[in-house]
């Protein structure tokens, strides 16, 4: 069985993390894997959502701290590899932003360490109820500062440092009221809910959503003016497309749309 498993669903892209018996770990097979299938879906016109899932009882349980450990046997102590796996880990990281299609976690057990900041790293996120969130790796003398990044960009900063300080875990409900998970559903629910999400964003123009996702990040970190400035280039952009006339014109003619694409 492979450690990344894929099937689509119509416009929908499901990855599965399949390691169970290491709680889907981030081992450098498991970060490969990933980064291969980030690779296909950047440049896959047919697909217009992923949705990111793990098998077994955990979503996923951060990095393979025994490779990370065998890693020390080095003579540097581990100092190039750590740096190339987190290098690594980050590539992945981003690489889920900068796809063109929007990228939803389903998110079950418990999702610690990296494994919550991947969960963070994805543009939406349904978890079961009685999942588990957690930068915990202060538990063990190891500070989640590469967590730090895309967590402390989900949820406020108070909350943030206390569960990076304090190791402490938070429940699916209060995730989602922090701002890390959209929404908590029934554990038995949780595939359909999330496949549902999935199919509303694939029935939407797929280029608009892709221009709209790589602006909803642009210009956020840019200063009031600048983002407004920014975000009204990309509408004028997005309205002398065909499709968006179209779509308009459907609109106000109370008809389905006829889009290209």
């Amino acid at each position: 069985m492979a450690l990344l498993e894929r099937h689509d669903t119509g416009p929908v892209a499901h990855l599965t993390m399949a390691a169970p018996e290491r709680l889907n770990a981030l081992s450098d097979e498991m970060l490969a894997a990933l980064s291969e299938q980030i690779t296909a879906l950047s440049t896959d016109r047919t697909i217009r959502a992923v949705v990111l899932s793990g098998t077994g009882k955990a979503f996923c349980a951060g990095h393979d701290l025994k490779q990370m450990q065998a890693g020390r046997q080095a003579e540097d102590g581990g100092k190039a590899y750590f740096a190339d796996l987190f290098a690594r880990c980050s590539k992945v990281m981003t690489g889920l932003r900068a796809l063109p299609q929007p990228v939803i976690a389903q998110v079950h057990g418990i999702a610690t360490a990296a494994g919550c900041q991947l969960v963070a790293s994805c543009d939406m996120a349904v978890a079961a109820s009685g999942t588990r969130f957690g930068v915990n790796g202060v538990n063990i003398g190891l500070f989640c500062s590469t967590p730090m990044v895309a967590l402390s960009r989900n949820i406020p900063t108070k909350q943030a440092f206390e569960m990076l300080t304090t190791g402490r875990f938070v429940d699916a409900e209060e995730a989602r009221q922090l701002g890390l998970i959209n929404r908590v559903v029934p554990p038995d629910a949780l595939a359909a809910e999330t496949q549902a999400l999935a199919n509303t964003v694939a029935d939407k123009l797929g280029a608009a959503v892709k221009i709209g996702k790589l602006a909803f990040y642009e210009q956020a970190s840019l200063p009031l003016d600048e983002a407004y400035a920014y975000a009204g280039a990309v509408m004028v952009e997005n309205m002398l497309w065909r499709d968006t006339n179209e779509g308009i014109a459907a609109f106000l003619e109370k008809r389905a749309p006829g889009w290209s694409q």
